[in-house]
């Protein structure tokens, strides 16, 4: 058995969010990683597919829109989003508040997509970065059974 409390985890700035690793491959041989996430407002990641797992939020504040396939649907606290192996998907946050949320991935390996692309947190401030380039960043998603598709989408 493994118990994390709020704020424990390996930390990492990843595209500008902090990520807090809760559980690993390594701990729970290799079915699932959790993640919590604290997205900024505004924030949308690239439009992307996993190949090899599903991924799925559960919000605890804030709020997005999710876009999933030929979908879009708005999540706040308390909803839960499954975005299906395969499917492509991003999400936007929405423009007043930060998206804290728990991502889970099954089977685990997002965390060496996050760690290959991020940095550790070892302030808990953003680090001062440039942009993110997304040749690079394709280039490591591709290595973690991750196509990046297109852009983000606008908020």
């Amino acid at each position: 058995m493994a118990s994390d409390s709020p704020g424990e985890g390996d930390a990492l700035w990843f595209l500008g969010n902090l990520v807090t690793l809760k559980a690993t491959g390594a701990r729970t041989r290799g079915a699932l990683t959790v993640a919590e996430f604290v997205n900024p407002a505004g924030f949308a990641p690239p439009l992307h597919r996993h190949l090899h797992e599903d991924e799925a939020f559960y919000v605890l504040s804030g709020s997005a829109v999710f876009h999933c396939a030929d979908e879009a649907f708005d999540a706040g606290p308390g909803d839960f989003v499954l975005l299906p192996v395969g499917r492509p998907h991003t999400f936007v946050v929405g423009p007043h508040d930060p998206l804290h949320a728990l991502q889970l991935t099954t089977p685990s390996g997002f965390e060496h997509f996050a760690a290959a692309a991020g940095e550790p947190a070892r302030e808990l401030r953003l680090p001062d970065a440039g942009p993110v380039d997304p040749a690079a960043l394709a280039r490591i998603a591709a290595l973690h059974g991750i196509e990046l598709l297109g852009p983000p989408p606008q908020a």
